[in-house]
């Protein structure tokens, strides 16, 4: 390490004195050259500047001896004769850079000079307070505040505008915005601690105020802000119910007593302000409305007023109008005499209580007080084909009534909802695994789909070339309808749903249907038979159906409510018969005359079922497989051997077809080869004629290189320089814009300022000339028109009065139509009298 220091200009270190343990510091620029008891033990540092506008706070400040004081030498060099302030602290503002001496730092850059070199962040900017707002402070010791004795821990306000320029000895908490109260609020405080307010008046801990006046308000220190409220506008149709906790004098000069609630009008004044005074406190209980009853509405009361402690009833209830389509069921709470009818019959109808009757629209009715609103019924439109269960509440009878109409229900009767069983309503819906879903789509009705309205008629589409059973419970009949047709369900009818069987082997109760289907059709099953022998085989059969419907007997063909399963069982029980009677062998060559014999017999082509006249027409053997395995494991190997002989004499085939085409590809390879080769050399010639003419390229275009190097190295400076220049014109345009918003903003403030001044003041003319005008009126009103008019006639009837005692009582110079009295003279004579 070089024991001699360069020291640029501006910059400082620190040497420490081994033998004398004092360290001092050298101010730059110099080259400072270290004993050998000396060590560095600070390194270059730049010296504080602190701008204009800003301030630092040095910790540890060191203060000059005595000693300084008399010696003529520059300060940094009188800084070994210094020592430091230790707990300490210094605020220093815009001046001369300064370096630090050894033991200083910076409050916020305590690494500065140690580790670090950067001391920004221990600069911050003064704080400038703006108009209506204030500096929160609180004192960290006791200290003279410009003749004011602060306490460690006392917090006080500095209200701008003002630059403030901190001091070590208090702390900067916050700046407090104003609060601007508009004109239709005001601000509730209440007191930290006691204090004395804005207005003056000392207010105690806990306590709390409104602050009224408009405009921006200044948050004391000791006041806590609880939020602003809205003054209460009243209109002349609302109100609002006011409660006294604690005695007070409302603004109408009223006493209250706690407790004590009253209702205030918009009639009585159109504006409340809440106010709080000592032990005073105004609270809302709630806001009443004066209710408007227009001439087509009504409301019941549960008393007489609208005051605090009654309440409406149901609100208010708008007049029922019926049209032509609506009825109201009404019910009597107690016995009176219904007017509306006595009206509409000219008869006197009276009603006993838990009478029910409808009127029918079109009309306008007011219930009474006496009558309960049980409903209000619109006429059901019913088009063809549409229904709805009605049922009497009377009787309990249940009926349905159809379309084309429109019904309207009468007093006794009540819509009637038709509950379906889950199996009924899934498959209505169509959401249920259906048979054939293809073949039934069309039976699907898409307003089921969205949730079946129970009080409507059921109706279904039976499908062509099916059927559809239903039954009575009531009547204990049953009626058969078939497709295409529309099946409508009276009020105790119900589906018949077919359980059927489904798989293969056939599983029963599978399948759920509503409707039969009669054919022609097909089935499927699976059957395991076994032979004389004992051969166990698993038959596949397909047949064909259809049912023979008898015009007479149509309700046989339901009969079998598992027609598919009943149908299976019978074939396969008379396939089973049969092939026990055949050994494998003659089953094996003969399976298709065996169980067509089984089942049609000799000379016949179907089979018929006459408990439900299903007829069987064709039978088909799809498959026959062994159940044994070791059977089916020997007819697989028999199989499998039959397919390896095969595929032997495939794999020699293609082994001879891939060894051919092998050769074939190897002489394409080795024709391809000597191409690619004649084609490498082309290139490398090439390649070499290239690499001649680039070292003749190389050798002559050094030097050209250079120069264009040069030039563009050139261009980039004039261009950086251009840039430079054009960033520090945008600069300063952004600056002179800024400078100019700044006063644009300055001026419109002023403007706002100057306008709301003269709103106020115009306002406070008017409010003088109103209150000039009203105090004439109250004079006016004290003496009374007919004193006035006796003052005004005083002074004519005085002098007519001495003309007549002088004998000038007639003497008036007229014109014929405005006389002309001759007081002017009597005034002269009178004064001429006193004046001798």
């Amino acid at each position: 390490m070089s024991r001699v220091i360069s020291v640029p200009p501006f910059t400082f270190i620190h040497i420490l004195n081994n033998n004398t343990n004092i360290s001092q510091i050298e101010i730059g620029p110099k080259n400072f050259a270290l004993q050998t008891n000396e060590v560095l033990i600070t390194e270059p540092c730049p010296m504080v500047k602190v701008p204009p506008g800003h301030y630092c706070i040095i910790l540890n400040p060191m203060r000059y001896i005595q000693v300084i004081q008399i010696m003529e030498i520059s300060k940094y060099e009188a800084g070994k004769f210094c020592e430091l302030k230790m707990g300490q602290s210094e605020v220093r503002l815009n001046g001369e850079p300064f370096p630090l001496y050894p033991g200083e730092s910076l409050y916020g850059a305590e690494n500065f000079g140690k580790t670090s070199k950067d001391y920004s962040s221990a600069i911050k900017p003064l704080p400038v307070i703006p108009a209506n707002h204030a500096l929160s402070v609180t004192a960290l010791v006791d200290h003279d505040d410009g003749g004011v004795v602060r306490r460690a821990g006392d917090m006080w306000h500095i209200e701008g505008p003002i630059t403030y320029i901190p001091t070590v000895e208090a702390e900067i908490n916050k700046i407090v915005e104003p609060v601007v109260i508009k004109m239709d609020q005001v601000l509730r405080l209440s007191a930290k601690q006691d204090c004395i307010d804005s207005s003056g008046r000392r207010r105690v801990t806990g306590e709390e105020w409104y602050i009224t006046e408009q405009g921006a308000y200044l948050q004391g220190v000791h006041e806590n802000f609880l939020g602003l409220e809205e003054k209460i506008t009243l209109t002349p149709d609302t109100g609002y119910h006011l409660g006294a906790t604690e005695r007070l004098t409302d603004f109408m000069g009223k006493h209250r007593l706690p407790g004590e609630a009253w209702l205030v009008t918009g009639e009585q004044t159109d504006l409340i302000i809440p106010q709080i005074e000592q032990s005073l406190v105004l609270y809302r209980l709630s806001i009443t409305e004066i209710f408007q009853v227009n001439k087509r509405d009504a409301c019941l009361l549960t008393y007489i007023i609208i005051v605090p402690g009654e309440k409406l009833e149901s609100g208010i209830q708008n007049t029922r109008i019926l049209s032509a389509d609506e009825t109201l069921v009404l019910q009597a709470i107690e016995d009176f005499t219904d007017d509306l009818e006595e009206v509409v019959f000219s008869e006197e109808v009276i009603r006993k209580a838990g009478d029910r009757w409808m009127i029918t629209g079109p009309l306008e009715y007011i219930p009474p007080i006496h009558v309960k609103i049980l409903s209000q019924r619109v006429a059901v439109p019913l088009s063809k084909n549409e229904g709805i269960y009605i049922q009497n509440i009377r009787t309990g009878e249940v009926r349905s009534v159809m379309g084309q109409c429109s019904y309207m229900l009468q007093e006794w009767e009540e819509l009637w909802a038709k509950i379906l069983s889950d199996d009924v309503e899934e498959l209505l819906s169509g959401s249920g695994e259906i048979r054939k879903l293809a073949y039934y789509e069309q039976s699907i009705d898409p307003k089921i789909l969205q949730g079946r309205n129970k009080t409507r008629v059921v109706t279904y589409r039976c499908p062509g070339n099916t059927a559809v059973q239903v039954y009575n419970y009531q009547k204990k009949t049953a009626r058969v309808i078939f497709g295409p047709d529309l099946v409508i369900l009276g009020p105790h009818e119900n589906f018949n749903v077919l359980s059927l069987s489904a798989g293969k082997p056939k599983v029963p109760n599978a399948l759920k249907s509503l409707c039969l289907l009669l054919g022609p059709d097909f089935i499927t099953d699976i059957i395991e038979v076994e032979t004389s022998d004992h051969a166990r085989l698993q038959i596949k059969i397909a047949f064909n159906n259809y049912f023979e419907i008898d015009s007479e007997h149509e309700e046989k063909i339901f009969a079998v409510p598992d027609f598919i399963g009943f149908a299976c069982n019978q074939i396969g029980g008379k396939i089973r018969g049969a092939i026990a009677q055949v050994p494998f062998d003659k089953f094996h060559r003969n399976s298709l005359q065996v169980i067509q014999y089984a089942v049609f017999g000799v000379n016949s082509s179907k089979l018929q079922f006459d408990v439900n006249n299903l007829v069987i027409t064709s039978l088909d053997v799809q498959s026959i497989e062994p159940v044994d395995r070791k059977m089916r494991d020997s007819l697989s190997k028999s199989v499998q051997m039959a397919i390896e002989i095969s595929t032997s004499s495939v794999e020699a085939a293609a082994s001879h077809e891939a060894q051919r085409n092998e050769q074939i590809a190897k002489g394409n390879l080795e024709r391809q080869k000597l191409a690619n080769e004649r084609n490498s050399e082309r290139e490398r010639t090439k390649l070499l004629e290239l690499c001649a003419m680039t070292a003749a390229v190389e050798s002559t275009g050094q030097a050209k290189a250079e120069a264009q190097a040069n030039a563009e190295k050139t261009l980039i400076e004039c261009h950086s320089e251009i840039e430079a220049a054009k960033l520090k014109a945008e600069a300063m345009t952004i600056e002179h814009n800024a400078k100019l918003l700044s006063q644009i903003q300055m001026r419109r403030y002023e403007i706002d300022y100057l306008r709301k001044e003269n709103e106020l003041e115009l306002n406070r003319t008017k409010r003088m000339a109103a209150i000039e005008i009203n105090n004439f009126e109250n004079k006016v009103n004290a003496l009374g028109v007919e004193t006035l008019k006796a003052m005004a006639r005083a002074g004519p009837e005085t002098k007519i009065k001495l003309l007549q005692s002088v004998g000038l009582e007639s003497m008036l110079v007229t014109d014929g139509n405005n006389p002309i009295n001759l007081f002017n003279t009597s005034n002269g004579l009178i004064g001429a009298s006193q004046t001798s």
